[in-house]
């Protein structure tokens, strides 16, 4: 047990050493969602306005409607940036060696992802501390109530990023592979308009939102950050972890690299 968590220790420190040298990142996770609460809500502010948001069935405003799903965000490109960074380590050499250690593969790749999570958790903390500051109020009790469903969700959208990673030969094109991942999740969602008004004008849209993981970890975040409990989120962002960690551990089998390199 002890070797285990020696190895959690340093993985996650390592990531967080890493995250606090680039300022920038930390910065710019902070800028984009912040751009999205106060621009572009502006403007969809005169669609949704101030209403009852079923099935939420409090008055709230349409800023404190994006807020989980701008937590989403974070979590997502978070995700997708620590995945990243797998890439560059297998190019270099250094996750070959990560994997090559007598530990379970599968436990350095948890410690892996965990370690994103925790710096993708304290990126959504900083930024519900400046939407607390503009004047977007969440109940007290939410802060605590939405710290699991923060973290399941970073692990959800961690996993998938590390299943990306295995398929990407070069790090240039990994870019172009989180464009195509990261602006449909986040799009077709119910991060920044409600499922209901979405069927509104497509029913086949509504229904890929439904289906989409991203979808039930915002609702997750979001019924967590007022307090209530969303079953069936929790149950589906759960199955799409595990669905997800097990494509991670089939992308970084050695076993199945080795007979890739032979054919």
């Amino acid at each position: 047990m002890k070797p285990l968590l020696i190895a959690l220790w340093a993985i996650t420190t390592r990531e967080a050493l890493r995250f606090a040298q680039q300022r920038s990142r930390f910065i710019s996770a902070l800028v984009r969602p912040l751009i999205w609460l106060v621009v572009f809500a502006a403007g969809f502010r005169a669609a949704l306005g101030l209403s009852i948001i079923p099935p939420y069935q409090t008055y709230i405003t349409y800023e404190t409607y994006i807020v989980p799903g701008l937590c989403g965000m974070i979590l997502l490109f978070n995700g997708m940036q620590s995945s990243l960074s797998l890439v560059y380590d297998r190019e270099m050499g250094s996750m070959r060696l990560l994997l090559t250690s007598p530990l379970p593969r599968w436990w350095l790749l948890l410690c892996k992802i965990l370690a994103g999570t925790v710096v993708s958790v304290l990126q959504c903390y900083a930024f519900l501390g400046i939407a607390a500051a503009m004047g977007i109020t969440i109940p007290p009790m939410g802060y605590v109530y939405a710290l699991p469903a923060l973290v399941l969700g970073g692990v959800m959208l961690g996993a998938l990023g590390v299943a990306l990673s295995s398929l990407i030969r070069q790090l240039e094109n990994f870019a172009g592979v989180m464009n195509f991942v990261i602006f449909p999740m986040f799009f077709m969602s119910s991060a920044l308009y409600p499922l209901w008004r979405m069927a509104e004008s497509s029913a086949l849209l509504r229904d890929i939102c439904a289906v989409n993981p991203f979808t039930h970890t915002v609702e997750l975040i979001r019924f967590a950050l007022y307090g209530q409990f969303n079953g069936m989120a929790l149950l589906w962002t759960m199955l799409a972890t595990m669905g997800f960690m097990v494509l991670a551990l089939w992308g970084y089998d050695p076993g199945r690299g080795l007979l890739r390199r032979k054919g």
